[in-house]
């Protein structure tokens, strides 16, 4: 092991845990064709001057029918503004076999410039959200400069959290023994 792999491990770890998931979603993605996974961002100001940011985003998982070699890699569009996440992302993507045939596709709606803090503006999602009776869509919050990251990072939950039930899936569709 190199003092890098070692560097590079504690950099995505301290990126990682500054994300949070502050409103999870419990259900888990398709195991056929393609799931959406809605979402509020809420970001962190970089310096004391700034506001906070919210902007509402979707996140689209498509599994591919049929397995060719153009689309056995896991392909990530619209997700990292900058090459400090998309080296976090190569880590973290070089460590598990979830993602190898996955097409991520992040949309994302304009900035909306908020004058509350986090917690205040987290606050006003969740019970906005509440009162709408919406279960599907999460709230994130991190630091602006990993906005692209946090997205990644919940994908990469959902699809981990939604493995077993895929294979279950496919079990009871005799695709697996």
């Amino acid at each position: 092991m190199s003092f890098f792999d070692f560097e590079e491990q504690i950099r995505f770890q301290q990126a990682w845990e500054s994300i949070e998931i502050a409103r999870p979603v419990q259900y888990s993605l398709f195991t056929f064709g393609e799931s959406d996974l809605p979402y509020y961002l809420v970001c962190n100001p970089r310096s004391p001057a700034e506001t906070v940011t919210i902007r509402k985003g979707e996140i689209k998982i498509t599994r591919p029918l049929i397995l060719t070699p153009d689309n056995v890699h896991p392909e990530f569009r619209n997700f990292f503004e900058n090459a400090e996440e998309d080296v976090l992302a190569r880590f973290f993507m070089q460590r598990t076999a979830a993602f190898s045939n996955l097409q991520f596709e992040n949309l994302q709606g304009p900035s909306k410039i908020v004058t509350d803090s986090v917690e205040e503006a987290v606050a006003k999602l969740n019970r906005q959200l509440d009162r709408d009776e919406e279960d599907r869509v999460a709230i994130l919050c991190a630091p602006s400069n990993l906005a692209g990251f946090a997205a990644f990072r919940y994908a990469a939950e959902r699809v981990i959290r939604s493995a077993p039930d895929n294979i279950n899936e496919l079990r009871e569709r005799g695709f697996l023994p």
